[in-house]
């Protein structure tokens, strides 16, 4: 009697690897860890997110008086620019140091080698930015409303443009923040290189000093930045029309404010697309 051949069992299917969690998901979930290790870190805190509320106590207890027969005291002035100020320190100080610090640890060159999206990276990146940009015009609406009479806008044209202005000002800022991360040849020096230029920008954009005050190359040389066109906008939110005299032109030029930052944010991308590297240049 013959043994009975046995067919052998038709081998299992490989099973599928996986899937992934979509690029938003994983963005959400990074925004968690950047916003954690934003906070842990004192020295990006107090540059970004503590400097503008201090200078803004400080220059408003200092400087009260009325301008140019306006009914807008100086520390509203200072208020409106600070909130501009504040956005680009949150945006573009923020993402310049930020990333300068993770390709200088190796961060960026790990994440680029793993299944984990690029973009996941940065929707992490942006949506830190976007929490401390809204604390910090938070908070410096609360300091000028409660201590210098500044007034919140109840036309809802003035809070349209204060969203478009904000939206297209730290998306410009943002892009510009991304481009420069490549600039400090290490993370030690990132605060140095990418801090100073913003600080000089802020005095030359009628952040501290209004217009009238500085000669015309250097507000030449400012019109040429997004920060000054942020805080042209903010001021035309919560200054009114009465503010409005205090402008080189006598006017917001909302449209031209408009068409700044969008050529801005234009510009920006293209110049991440140019110069961005996930590796620091020691790893070639």
């Amino acid at each position: 009697m013959t043994d009975a051949v046995t067919a052998p069992a038709a081998a299992a299917p490989p099973a599928a690897p996986p899937r992934l969690p979509s690029a938003l998901a994983l963005g959400w979930s990074r925004a968690g860890v950047e916003t954690r290790m934003f906070f842990r870190e004192r020295d990006a805190v107090v540059f970004t997110f503590a400097f503008p509320i201090v200078l803004l106590a400080i220059f408003g207890s200092i400087f009260s008086d009325r301008l140019g027969g306006t009914s807008i005291t100086a520390s509203q002035l200072y208020t409106a620019g600070l909130i501009g100020a504040g956005v680009m320190a949150a945006s573009f100080q923020n993402l310049g140091i930020g990333i300068a610090v993770d390709r200088d640890d190796g961060t960026l060159k790990r994440l680029s080698g793993t299944p984990i999206p690029h973009s996941a990276y940065f929707v992490g990146k942006i949506l830190q930015v976007l929490l401390v940009a809204f604390l910090e015009v938070a908070i410096l609406l609360a300091i000028g409303v409660a201590a210098y009479d500044v007034r919140l806008p109840s036309d809802p044209v003035r809070w349209a443009t204060f969203a478009w202005v904000f939206v297209l000002g730290i998306t410009a800022s943002s892009l510009l923040g991304i481009a420069v991360s490549g600039l400090p040849r290490s993370a030690r020096s990132a605060s140095a290189v990418i801090s100073l230029p913003f600080v000089v920008l802020q005095f030359i954009s009628g952040v501290y000093i209004p217009f009238t005050q500085l000669p015309q190359w250097l507000v030449g040389i400012s019109s040429f930045f997004p920060l000054k066109w942020m805080c042209q906008g903010f001021r035309s939110v919560f200054l009114g029309d009465s503010g409005a005299a205090l402008e080189i032109t006598g006017t917001y030029e909302l449209d031209r404010v408009a068409m700044v930052l969008a050529a801005w944010v234009v510009g920006g991308l293209a110049l991440c697309l140019m110069t961005f590297r996930w590796k620091s240049r020691r790893d070639g």
